[in-house]
């Protein structure tokens, strides 16, 4: 395992997009420590911001400290782990194709930004834009899985191709926002203009139930099968708020009905 503890109390972001399982493998303690990162404008060696033990030969990365000011963190990666004692800044796997990341505290924005494999679990709060795409992106998150037990912020899912987002706590305002397919799960508060402009895909709401937009129908209450597999294998994976609603029934909400309109809002009535 590779061992990487943050020694930085700079103010300025980093930008660490060479620390992935497949780029570290094979190089020595001294090379990974001479790899470049962005500094503010300036070009500088991983060693001034990490301390750097271990090997990485088994694709495992341990990185502890406060790296809320370090960005793009697995962003790529393909291969292995990454486990982060502590917060992660922006841009956290980032285009991940496959892998597993474990953040063990908070993380900044755009957290699996156009993924499309993998699976990221952030064990605190996560800021705003998961799963979604960049500003002039036709499309998202295209596969993998996003995990956050806590809160997180505005535009959950936008343009979401594939893949599951599942959020313990309260989230902002148009979560799912122009979803094309693939499922969020809130389990806390939604913020306003839930689903705005969804396609296809699903929302399913385990808490508070947001007031809809005009263009969503109600369709009608049943049990669909898809939920209770995804609220098992989530409780697998150790996240804890999916074992009290594995059974009941859901209202259903078909919209957006100014946009293709096949998409499902849908809210737990109890069991």
């Amino acid at each position: 395992m590779l061992h990487l503890k943050y020694k930085s109390t700079t103010t300025i972001p980093v930008e660490a997009q060479c620390l992935t399982p497949d780029n570290l493998i094979g190089k020595s303690v001294p090379e990974i420590a001479a790899l470049a990162v962005q500094h503010g404008n300036a070009s500088v060696p991983l060693g001034e911001f990490f301390q750097v033990d271990g090997d990485a030969g088994d694709r495992m990365i341990l990185i502890e400290g406060d790296c809320s000011r370090v960005k793009w963190i697995g962003s790529g990666m393909k291969t292995g782990t990454i486990t982060i004692r502590g917060d992660a800044g922006m841009h956290l796997g980032a285009e991940m194709l496959g892998g597993e990341i474990q953040v063990e505290g908070n993380a900044g924005d755009w957290v699996g930004a156009e993924m499309r494999g993998g699976r990221i679990h952030v064990a605190g709060n996560a800021g705003h834009l998961v799963g979604a795409c960049y500003r002039g992106s036709r499309v998202g998150m295209r596969g993998g899985i996003i995990l956050v037990n806590g809160k997180a912020g505005n535009e959950i899912g936008s343009t979401m191709r594939r893949g599951l987002i599942a959020i313990g706590g309260d989230t902002g305002d148009f979560a799912g926002a122009s979803l094309i397919a693939g499922t969020v799960m809130i389990f806390g508060h939604p913020g306003i203009r839930l689903g705005a402009g969804m396609k296809r895909g699903a929302i399913a709401l385990f808490g508070p139930m947001p007031r809809l937009l005009p263009s969503f129908r109600l369709s009608c209450e049943y049990q669909p099968v898809f939920t209770r597999l995804y609220l098992r294998q989530l409780s697998n994976w150790g996240f804890r708020q999916a074992s009290s609603f594995l059974d009941g029934r859901f209202r259903r909400y078909c919209g957006d009905l100014v946009s293709l309109g096949k998409g499902e809002v849908l809210h737990w009535q109890g069991s």
